[in-house]
């Protein structure tokens, strides 16, 4: 029996989303436990509304590794503070997807008995019981977390990834579509040309470009008269005003305009979302929406839309060389990124009209 358990992640969006199942299966195999999460700051907000999560601990390593440089004494005490913060909860089982022996020492340092999760390249030497690996591959993700909890006799019983909202996010939404003139009777349609950050500057090897997605507004507006809104972070404000000065008519820009909260209470007024591979791909199919994924050197199998579904398709050109981003490292690309550059808008346009009708 399990009374307290705590799982870490620590990476983005998608990955943290990617639990979600197995954060209602624990909920459903021990009635009354309490569950906790170590995650960053980033995705705290995909967390916080999760009415099976009791606690979430927040690790942003940037900000003690600042505190490091600026006071070795501070640093030691701020992560003291951290961490008796988790040993206070108790917790009986740790379910670690970090991938780093950094995490297994804080469920050691936490007085955690029962620590699972990968050991990859000899970094799981303080869990108790692991499963070897080398890197994700040809499987998804969240068949690989499945693992980890068949570990303590379990079974997955969710499927879907869950993404829950709060009422201030969903009245901010409304209020945002009222004064852009979008009404519940619109066909409101979501276009992200970034990739989400957790890439960081390497995230541009995953976008479809820019004049591609220009074209492929003015052929949905054309064909469908819907009303599009270009959605992302504030560093792909970018993308945004480029594939803005390339359309040929008005679409709605709420790029950098929204917390992740409100970003996920946006998306959930759209009919379809068409977005590169990254985290508000995966924010889209856990809340429900008819979603086109547009996917370069990534395996879809592995980080694609979960579980499969007709509603989520993967748009991909099929080369011989896709996906060439395999067990965490990306080749240096010599045919000039053909995966995505020779990607038409037709060919994405084509799954739009087969999601729309």
């Amino acid at each position: 029996m399990v009374k307290n358990a705590l799982l870490i992640n620590p990476f983005g969006i998608g990955d943290v989303l990617f639990t979600t199942p197995i954060i209602h299966t624990l909920k459903d195999a021990y009635p009354g436990i309490r569950l906790g999460y170590l995650c960053n700051r980033r995705v705290h907000p995909i967390l916080e509304n999760n009415p099976h999560v009791d606690f979430v601990f927040v690790y942003e390593r940037d900000e003690f590794e600042a505190a490091r440089k600026k006071s070795y004494l501070g640093w030691i005490k701020k992560s003291l503070a951290f961490l008796n913060q988790i040993k206070a909860k108790r917790f009986d089982l740790a379910i670690d997807f970090s991938l780093n022996s950094q995490y297994g020492f804080f469920s050691w340092y936490a007085g955690i008995k029962r620590r699972v999760g990968y050991d990859y390249k000899g970094r799981g030497w303080l869990l108790n019981k692991k499963i070897k690996l080398d890197g994700y591959n040809e499987k998804h993700i969240v068949e690989y977390y499945a693992g980890l909890l068949k570990l303590i006799g379990l079974e997955l019983k969710y499927k879907n990834l869950e993404l829950y909202l709060n009422q201030k996010d969903i009245d901010w939404a409304n209020e945002f579509l009222a004064k852009n003139s979008v009404t519940a009777q619109d066909l409101l349609i979501a276009i992200i040309p970034g990739a989400g950050a957790s890439w960081g500057k390497d995230a541009t090897l995953k976008h479809w470009p820019a004049e591609n997605f220009s074209g492929l507004c003015d052929k949905i507006i054309e064909n469908y008269r819907a009303k599009i809104i270009i959605m992302g972070d504030f560093s792909e404000k970018p993308i945004a005003q480029k594939i803005l000065q390339n359309i040929h008519c008005h679409i709605i820009d709420a790029t950098a305009e929204t917390t992740l909260g409100q970003f996920a209470a946006l998306l959930k007024k759209t009919k379809l979302v068409v977005t590169n591979d990254g985290g508000p791909m995966h924010m889209a199919v856990a809340l429900g929406i008819k979603t086109i994924s547009i996917f370069g050197p990534v395996d879809s199998r592995v980080y694609g839309p979960y579980p499969p579904s007709e509603e989520s398709v993967v748009v991909k050109k099929g080369l011989d060389c896709q996906p060439c981003y395999r067990r965490f490292k990306m080749p240096l690309c010599v045919r000039n990124r053909e995966c995505l550059a020779t990607l038409s808008v037709d060919e994405v346009y084509a799954q739009v009209r087969r999601l729309l009708g």
